[in-house]
């Protein structure tokens, strides 16, 4: 048993690992579904339906509700691109002059405060049925901690750093980027990934109000609506999934493009 506390550690640790686990984590949940709903019935089937119910929904409607997921997915990646680009544009302003800054914050605070779901109809309202309130809806949704990551990752140079730039005589340009940009990016990643499933977030809500006749959350509105909430669940799932994938895309992202932050700042 000694032994056993560092083969953990190690599988945790490695490539295998990175693999293995996740699937292991998602069998430990279908199976305390699966006897929650088949076994020990402590849920109403009607509103959780059973794994096997869920999958045989997937089965019969598995070209329909991919399509969905596309449609959600492209509104999704879309709407993040769009927050992604604003957002770090509006942080860079934040961030450059002190007077932006004490100007528009308590702005965009108010702003993100306000219930997003409750601007859903008067998006509706304004923009019309289709794509424009689902990606306002997304934009809305995820680009204040993008915002606030980029604004705090350009305001936070590391002291040793910003003192070199000033021995060197660097130009404005120059230091932002050479340092202050590279230094920015461990921190504006960190608002990319906390804004990555609010951007899933949105683009079902708006979904929910406003999609004409597709998308995931159109479909669940539909579903739960006719009763057959084993469909609803099955469109869930998916935008589970895909949460998944996009999230882990933009850690993959991260990776590549910045390597030095894990093998400096992670002691895993």
């Amino acid at each position: 048993m000694r032994g056993f506390g560092p083969t953990v550690r190690g599988l945790a640790g490695s490539r295998a690992g990175a693999v293995l686990l996740p699937l292991l984590g998602i069998v430990v949940v279908v199976t305390v579904w699966w006897l929650s709903t088949s076994v020990l019935n402590l849920v109403h089937p009607v509103v959780l339906p059973p794994p096997q119910d869920v999958y045989a929904a997937f089965e019969l409607r598995a070209e329909r509700l991919l399509e969905h997921t596309l449609v959600t997915t492209t509104s999704t990646v879309v709407g993040f691109a769009l927050s992604t680009v604003a957002g770090v544009l509006i942080g860079l302003a934040l961030a450059s002059s002190q007077l932006v800054e004490r100007m528009f914050s308590p702005l965009l605070v108010a702003l993100n405060a306000v219930p997003k779901i409750a601007l859903a109809p008067l998006l509706v309202v304004t923009l019309g049925w289709g794509q424009k309130p689902i990606l306002t809806m997304v934009f809305l949704l995820c680009f204040f901690p993008i915002v606030l990551s980029t604004a705090t990752g350009l305001t936070s140079t590391p002291a040793d750093l910003a003192e070199l730039v000033r021995s060197l005589d660097a130009s404005r340009w120059q230091a932002f980027r050479k340092v202050r940009l590279p230094a920015a990016l461990p921190q504006i990643f960190v608002g990319l990934k906390v804004a990555m499933p609010l951007a899933t977030i949105g683009a079902v809500i708006g979904e929910f109000q406003a999609a004409e006749e597709q998308g995931l959350g159109f479909m669940i509105v539909q579903t739960s609506g006719m009763g057959d909430t084993a469909a609803a669940w099955a469109a869930i799932v998916l935008i589970a999934a895909m949460s998944i994938v996009l999230y882990f895309s933009l850690v993959l992202i991260e990776r590549l493009f910045l390597p030095w932050v894990r093998e400096t700042t992670s002691a895993r």
